[in-house]
């Protein structure tokens, strides 16, 4: 695929990103009923059965699972549309929690951790600091959608609709941000070597591999 159209394709996903969290920021500031709240409620179930009915080997799950939902969405959009806050934060915990036990389980006995799996598809054999080093990175993600999580759910209730909107529509994606930077800029301190990388280059790295199987 030419460069170019991927740069579009991302900065495509971004854009799209960026107005879903405006438009789900918008209707808890509202706090009113409504059918926009309604659909940006059911949106990420969609788009899992649109994924899964993209793929070839489970086409036939996902038409299914995109037939339910839209019967379910229409049957019962009136009560998605009075609970559109509670759904958003279902959501957001379940991604944060989905994520801390993607890295998390990896931590258990006779596992490797999945930023020690990361560094291994760039600098293979690890040197045992570099190994040591991405076993605590592993631990770090886990604790930080840990917190995540906590947050949200500690604003979500003890705080306005709205302010816990910000947190979760707003600041979230910054913070992750700022965390692969902190991270970024630990690895140059701890790391004599190789520390120009970080997780960011695995990741694409394993994109490409994926791609190419």
């Amino acid at each position: 695929m030419p460069e170019v159209v991927k740069r579009l394709r991302w900065m495509g996903v971004a854009a799209l990103i960026v107005v879903y969290a405006v438009l789900v920021h918008h209707v808890n500031v509202s706090g009113k009923p409504s059918m926009l709240g309604a659909m940006l409620a059911a949106a990420p179930i969609f788009g899992i059965a649109l994924a899964i009915a993209c793929n070839p080997a489970s086409r036939l799950v996902g038409l299914l699972l995109l037939g339910a939902s839209l019967l379910a969405f229409w049957q019962c959009w009136p009560l998605i549309a009075l609970h559109t806050g509670v759904l958003f934060w279902i959501q957001d915990v379940c991604l944060m929690l989905t994520l801390l036990a993607t890295f998390g389980r990896t931590l258990l006995h006779g596992r490797k951790p999945l930023c020690v799996q990361f560094a291994e598809m760039l600098h293979s054999p690890l040197q045992p600091a570099h190994e040591r080093y991405a076993r605590q990175v592993t631990l770090a993600w886990v604790v930080f959608f840990g917190a995540m999580a906590t947050i949200s759910t500690l604003l979500f209730f003890l705080a306005s609709l709205p302010v816990w909107s910000v947190f979760t529509n707003f600041l979230v994606l910054p913070l992750v941000a700022i965390m692969f930077i902190a991270e970024f800029m630990v690895r140059r301190r701890v790391l004599s070597g190789d520390a120009s990388e970080h997780i960011l280059d695995a990741v694409r790295a394993y994109l490409k591999s994926s791609s190419l199987n």
